[in-house]
């Protein structure tokens, strides 16, 4: 969407029009410094922490091409938005901004800044910065077509009063937390950034400053990226950032097998490792480390939003055009048999986009079963009739019914080579496609696959409007990768949007849900309401693991990007460390940890 001409000449008069801009004078100014402290204060600073990527990332800018990868979460996490959500008692939570009042119009925040905030470089955080950042989210320098639109239409206004006090305005009336949901954005720094047509490429690996607690500092190209604590952060002292972000060095080894990944882990040159997958945790932990107590082993129930995990059909590539047909693959999946028999009933069968939102869910819906029969009469009604001596159908140009799986976890090869096997009884030739991470989602973004397996991050609330309206489809680098263009999804999505009423707008998601369920775009896979991590005995917890909105327990950021703030709560123990590495040579034992944790476990 091009940038009308009177904003960019608006942006230029803004620092002029805030001189006069007066804050209206009936503002209720609200904080928040009494919910509970989640940190332990046991935890002790310092150490390094090595962890790993499974690819390298293709760039360090947080916008543009090729920024939306795993990687990403390092970097945004840096830059901390003005408020977040508190995970034990869903209040807002001061991050940028210590102080926020609400609009009479319902469209508008006010913000005033933490008087501490600063960049990592030194440089205060000021309105400036977010006045800025408007700019550059609507710049098509940045090659980025959903920053564009979300910062055109549903952030309409930035207003600097001065250099600490701002307010931003939503392009129509939201409720109240649909307005903390939305608004309160993360800035970029207005002194160290220069636009230009080569923007993209020329800050493809620029280190810019951030707010947050660590700063990349090394990047060995293909091999590994360090980031380390920013010198007397300017957080480290205030109530919610208070015994977190303890390490001093966060190290990311590129090791782009699990498997060899796990055994660098075993050698002790990683310090945690995901177990969620069940061969990891009930077969592979059966090791000396494990045995002897030098690893031990944390299951914790959580209470997240679960991601829409499943496969993505490109409704624009020509074969899966045709209702039917996506119909048929519905029916084709056993995802059922998968689960019990190769994830031995640990997770459970999702039956929409995502889940555990509340009333955001429609739980009316459930996933279509593994019906070969009723998947070959809905091939049957695309053409498809005729078996071949493969058992694969064809249609009357001779044309076999194949689907390529496009996917990034090599792990889950055996996962789909099952649903492959299953499918054929259905006359459903899957063809697996794995590649690198990196580039795998490139290829999703791109719209270059024709099925995806795979999951977006769940939010607090269910966004929409980036994964089914039709401006996102059949354009590269949005996240509508279905490329749904249906009008009656971009109705609805549009209502959920602007609808005021919080009621109101969950019966719309449903509507958005069924609506889906209905085009048969989405296959849903599996949901999973807990994290399972191994942790060599140096690296530790506080007595309840985690919060409710942990998804790992091993995350040395904030954790923002779920909405909420949790990372961050582990650290280094290291005269556990020497006691531990010298056990390796010895020989000696420890107690055997397997904690199992349901504090958050819903009953």
């Amino acid at each position: 969407m091009p940038i009308p001409r009177f904003l960019t000449a608006l942006f230029f008069c803004w620092s002029a029009v805030a001189l006069s801009a007066t804050l209206p004078s009936d503002l209720v100014w609200e904080s928040n410094n009494d919910d509970p402290v989640f940190a332990d204060p046991a935890a002790q600073p310092g150490g390094i922490f090595t962890t790993f990527m499974t690819s390298f990332p293709l760039t360090l800018r947080t916008y543009g091409p090729d920024s939306n990868g795993g990687f990403a979460a390092y970097m945004r996490e840096n830059r901390l938005p003005l408020l977040a959500t508190h995970p034990l008692t869903g209040k807002p939570m001061p991050m940028l901004a210590n102080q926020w009042a609400f609009g009479q119009d319902h469209k508008t925040l006010y913000f005033r800044l933490n008087p501490n905030a600063t960049w990592s470089d030194g440089v205060p955080v000021t309105a400036d910065d977010f006045l800025f950042t408007l700019k550059m989210m609507r710049s098509k320098e940045i090659n980025a077509p959903w920053y564009n639109n979300f910062y055109t239409t549903q952030i309409v206004d930035v207003t600097k009063y001065d250099d600490r006090t701002l307010s931003v305005t939503s392009g129509y009336p939201k409720s109240r937390q649909d307005l903390l949901d939305t608004l309160p954005f993360a800035p970029e720094p207005s002194h160290a950034i220069t636009l230009g047509p080569d923007w993209v490429k020329r800050e493809n690996w620029t280190i810019l400053p951030v707010t947050g607690p660590y700063q990349v500092t090394d990047i060995k190209m293909g091999k590994s990226v360090t980031l380390t604590k920013v010198k007397n952060w300017w957080g480290q002292d205030e109530r919610y950032f208070q015994h977190r972000f303890n390490v001093d060095r966060i190290r990311i080894l590129v090791l782009r097998d699990l498997n060899i990944a796990w055994q660098h882990f075993l050698k002790g040159d990683l310090d945690t490792f995901p177990l969620v997958m069940p061969n990891w945790w009930h077969d592979k932990t059966k090791t000396p480390e494990f045995e002897r107590g030098l690893i031990e082993r944390t299951w914790f129930y959580n209470q997240t939003p679960q991601p829409p995990m499943g496969l993505y059909l490109n409704n624009a590539d020509p074969l899966l055009k045709d209702l039917h047909v996506r119909l048929g693959i519905q029916y084709s999946l056993n995802v059922d048999l998968m689960l019990s028999k190769l994830l031995r009933g640990d997770y459970q069968r999702l039956n929409t986009f995502g889940s555990g939102q509340g009333e955001f869910t429609n739980s009316d819906i459930k996933a279509r079963p593994f019906d070969p029969t009723q998947a070959r009469a809905e091939f049957a009604k695309a053409g498809f009739t005729t078996q071949g001596a493969d058992g694969i159908l064809r249609n009357s140009a001779n044309q076999p019914l194949q689907l390529t799986v496009t996917y990034t976890t090599a792990e889950h090869t055996q996962r789909l080579s099952l649903l492959r096997e299953e499918a054929k009884k259905a006359g459903l030739d899957l063809q697996l496609n794995l590649m690198d991470a990196s580039a795998g989602f490139k290829a999703m973004l791109e719209k270059k696959h024709q099925s995806a397996w795979m999951a977006w991050a769940g939010g607090r609330y269910p966004a929409y409007w980036e994964f089914f309206h039709k401006a996102n489809a059949n354009k590269p680098q949005t996240n509508n990768i279905m490329n749904i263009d249906d009008d009656a999804m971009t109705g609805l999505v549009e209502q959920f949007d602007k609808e005021f009423d919080f009621a109101k707008k969950a019966e719309l998601s449903r509507q958005i849900q069924a609506r889906l369920f209905e085009l048969a775009s989405f296959v849903p896979a599996y949901q999973v309401p807990y994290t399972r991590e191994g942790a060599w005995r140096w690296i530790r917890l506080p007595s309840v693991p985690g919060t409710p909105q942990s998804d790992t327990l091993y995350w040395p950021l904030d954790g923002f990007n779920s909405g909420f703030s949790y990372g961050g709560l582990f650290w280094i123990d290291e005269a556990r460390k020497r006691e531990t590495r010298a056990a390796l040579k010895s020989g000696a034992r420890f107690e055997v940890i397997t904690r199992v944790d349901e504090t958050y476990k819903p009953h």
